[in-house]
C-alpha cells in the first residue's frame, strides 16, 4: 500500500510514523527542506521538497498510484485544495485535516462532495471524543461518521431508568432511519432482533441518519438521574467540541475560557452551557466556579503544562475525576503521581483514525465498537460480487446490518428488499464472529466459489 502524506508537521510525522511501523510505503511532502531532513533521518520514508499543491511535486510523490492522500498542513486551504487535486491526479482516497468547523458542517455547504474529498478529519474533535469517552457517567461515549457525515453511530450505557429498557425493541416505533446494531453486556454482545429487549447497563450502539440518532439515544437515558457536573477548562475548539458533545448527554456542563471573544464565540454556540470569564491558573477563579463540587474537570487548554496545573489545583479542590490532555510524551511517567485520573493524546487519537482508513482490500474505513465487539465498516460495492446478486433480505447476512447506502450521492437507510449495485458505498456494523464471512460476499464474485 502506498500513502502520501501532505506536511511534516507535527501530525504529519506522527502518522508517517504510524505507518511505517504497519510496512506501508509512505512518501511525505513538505516545503521545508530542514524539515524533511529530520523526517528522513528518523523515518524510513521518500521524501519530496514542494509546496503540497504544487502538481509536479505531487506527481514526483507518486500521487497518480497512492492508495491514500492524507493532507495534514497547518492551513486548512491547502489541505483541502490539494487533497482536491491528488484525488483529480489518480489517488485512489484523499483525505484532509481540517481546523475550522465550518468545513465540517455539511448543513451549510458539503465542501467534501464539492472538493471531492473521501474524509475531512478534525483532530481538535478526535481528541474531544477522545475525551468523552473517559467521562464514564456520561450516557453517549462515542459518536462517529460515515459517508461524509450522513450516517452517525453513538454508543450509550442504558440507563436504570430508561424508557427503552425492558420493552421489544420491535415495539420502541424507532423512526426508519434508525438502527439497533448491538446490544452488548458482560455477557453476550450481540445484534439484536425485534423480540429483544435492553436492559439497565447494557450498551446500546445506535446507527442510522445524521440528527436522528441523538433523538432516538433518550428513549435508552436514565432521565430521573442527578445531572453529571463538568468542568472543562480551556474554550478552545477541543473544548467546544467536548462541550457540544456532552450538551447531548445527562450533563451540566461550564467552560472556563481566559479570552473574553472566546468567550462570547463559545457562549452563541452552546446555548446549554455555561461559560466563564476566568483563569484557569488562578486558585480563586477555580474557586468561583465551584470546581471542587465537580464531577469531572477537564483540562484541554493549548498548552501540556498548564492543563497539568490546573489538573492537580482542582483535584485539591475536591474534584473527584480529572481528565487531561498532554500532548508531550514526556509527561507520562508523572501523571499517575500528580493525581490526574485520565491523560489523552491528540496524536494517538489521531493516530487510532489512521489506522481505520489504511485497510486493506474493499474496506475503505473500520473501526472499532462496544471494545472491539463489533466494527463499523465503509466499503465500495464493486462489480459481480455476491453481495450484490440478491436482496438483503434473501442475503441473510450473518451477524451484520447493512446500516446505510450511498448511492449517486445520496445517502439512506436500506430496506430489507434494497439490493446493492456496483458503485455503492455502503456501511457495514459487523459483528467481530462474521469478519471473514462478510468480508467474501463483497470480494468473491459470483461464480467463482466453491
Amino acid at each position: 500500500m502506498n500513502v502520501v502524506v501532505l506536511g511534516a508537521g507535527t501530525v504529519g510525522r506522527t502518522v508517517a510514523e504510524l505507518l511505517c511501523e504497519r510496512g506501508i510505503d509512505v512518501c511525505v511532502v513538505d516545503d521545508d527542506p530542514d524539515v524533511l531532513r529530520r523526517v528522513e533521518e528518523q523515518l524510513d520514508v521518500q521524501t519530496v521538497c514542494g509546496s503540497a499543491f504544487d502538481v509536479s511535486r505531487l506527481f514526483q510523490a507518486g500521487i497518480q498510484l497512492a492508495d491514500l492522500c492524507l493532507a495534514v498542513t497547518s492551513r486548512d486551504e491547502v489541505n483541502l485544495v490539494s487533497a482536491s487535486i491528488a484525488r483529480e491526479m489518480g489517488a485512489a482516497r484523499s483525505v484532509a485535516r481540517v481546523f475550522n468547523p465550518i468545513f465540517q458542517d455539511n448543513s451549510t455547504f458539503d465542501y467534501p462532495r464539492h472538493f471531492r474529498i473521501d474524509r475531512l478529519i478534525s483532530l481538535e474533535h478526535l481528541t474531544a471524543l477522545e475525551l468523552a469517552r473517559h467521562i464514564r457517567s456520561t450516557s453517549v461515549l462515542a459518536v462517529q461518521n460515515f459517508v461524509r457525515g450522513g450516517v452517525e453511530v453513538h454508543g450509550i450505557h442504558v440507563g436504570r431508568k430508561a424508557r427503552a429498557a425492558g420493552v421489544p425493541l420491535k415495539q420502541l416505533q424507532l423512526p426508519s432511519t434508525v438502527r439497533i446494531g448491538l446490544i452488548t453486556n458482560n455477557e453476550r454482545s450481540v445484534i439484536p432482533g425485534g423480540e429483544d429487549c435492553v436492559r439497565s447497563g447494557d450498551h446500546v450502539t445506535l446507527i442510522g441518519s445524521h440528527g436522528e440518532v441523538a433523538k432516538v439515544a433518550k428513549q435508552f437515558e436514565d432521565r430521573d438521574t442527578e445531572r453529571t457536573r463538568v468542568v472543562i477548562a480551556g474554550g478552545g475548539e477541543t473544548g467546544l467540541n467536548l462541550a457540544r458533545l456532552l450538551e447531548q448527554t445527562r450533563c451540566r456542563v461550564t467552560v472556563m475560557e481566559a479570552d473574553p471573544q472566546r468567550c462570547d464565540h463559545v457562549a452563541e454556540r452552546l446555548p446549554r452551557t455555561t461559560v466563564l470569564h476566568a483563569d484557569v491558573k488562578s486558585r480563586a477563579d477555580l474557586e468561583e466556579a465551584r470546581v471542587g463540587k465537580a464531577d469531572v474537570f477537564v483540562a484541554c487548554t493549548g498548552r501540556d503544562e498548564e492543563n497539568i496545573v490546573c489538573g492537580v489545583e482542582a483535584k485539591q479542590l475536591g474534584c473527584r475525576r480529572l481528565v487531561t490532555i498532554v500532548r508531550s510524551p514526556d509527561y507520562a511517567n508523572v501523571l499517575e503521581r500528580l493525581g490526574i485520573d485520565v491523560a489523552v493524546s491528540p496524536r494517538e487519537a489521531m493516530a487510532r483514525q489512521i489506522v481505520g482508513l489504511v485497510s486493506r482490500g474493499v474496506i475503505r474505513e473500520r473501526s472499532a465498537i462496544a471494545g472491539n465487539a463489533a466494527e463499523i465498516w465503509e466499503l465500495e460495492v464493486r462489480k459481480n460480487v455476491l453481495a450484490t446478486r440478491k436482496s438483503l433480505r434473501e442475503l441473510a447476512l450473518p451477524n451484520c446490518i447493512v446500516a446505510a447506502i450511498e448511492r449517486a450521492e445520496h445517502v439512506r437507510v436500506p430496506s430489507a428488499d434494497d439490493q446493492l449495485q456496483a458503485g455503492d458505498t455502503v456501511v457495514l456494523l459487523v459483528h467481530r464472529d462474521a469478519h471473514v464471512e462478510v468480508e467474501r460476499l463483497f470480494t468473491e464474485r459470483a461464480g467463482t466459489s466453491g
